[in-house]
């Protein structure tokens, strides 16, 4: 969910990375506080919705952003049910499923340089004692950037599984990613310790 930029001139787009933060931050505190019945949880959600609409975010890239999310909230209900009841389960999902929508948006609207410079402002004062911040920023981006490609592999194992007919699994799925992704990590290391960075 993270790594995507939809340019734009709305106005989620025309506020500063680090008070989108704040608000991301606050709205989420709220709602775990404020959301306790099934009815308060259809507003939360239908708010983080209409945030989607007030970026102008197409329809395709939004169902990009929360599919892996559904998936996991599908079983988390399922769960809920199982330890609790249906409102509690109903609550617990909602949550979850709009501060993730509400994060999508942020990072949907902010380019990725806006948000390493609010991290950076932000951690400044560590600077004071010693902390690399320059470096804590730059992990942060690469992390942005690993996301989705990981993401963009894990689709391309599935598509070839699917193409050979073989059944999803943890040997036909997992582990080509995982070799996929330490290759990447051997990459983006070679990349750094050519740049002289450690």
């Amino acid at each position: 969910m993270i790594g995507v930029y939809v340019p734009g001139r709305s106005v989620l787009h025309r506020l500063q990375a680090g008070l989108k933060f704040l608000l991301l931050a606050a709205s989420i505190i709220v709602m775990t506080f404020v959301v306790r019945t099934p009815v308060a949880a259809g507003i939360a959600i239908g708010v983080s919705t209409a945030m989607f609409v007030v970026a102008w975010v197409p329809l395709k890239v939004v169902w990009m952003q929360v599919r892996g999310v559904v998936w996991m909230l599908a079983a988390l209900f399922v769960f809920q049910l199982i330890i609790t009841d249906w409102r509690r389960a109903v609550v617990v999902c909602s949550i979850l499923l709009a501060s993730a929508s509400l994060a999508a948006v942020v990072t949907l609207t902010t380019r990725t340089a806006d948000i390493l410079d609010a991290l950076m402002r932000a951690m400044s004062p560590l600077a004071r004692v010693g902390v690399r911040v320059d470096l804590v920023a730059m992990a942060f981006a690469l992390t942005i950037r690993s996301i989705p490609l990981i993401a963009e592999v894990f689709t391309q194992v599935d598509e070839a599984r699917r193409a050979r007919g073989l059944r999803p699994g943890p040997r036909i799925l997992f582990a080509p990613v995982i070799l996929a992704t330490l290759q990447t990590a051997d990459g983006f290391a070679d990349t750094l310790a050519a740049r002289g960075l450690d």
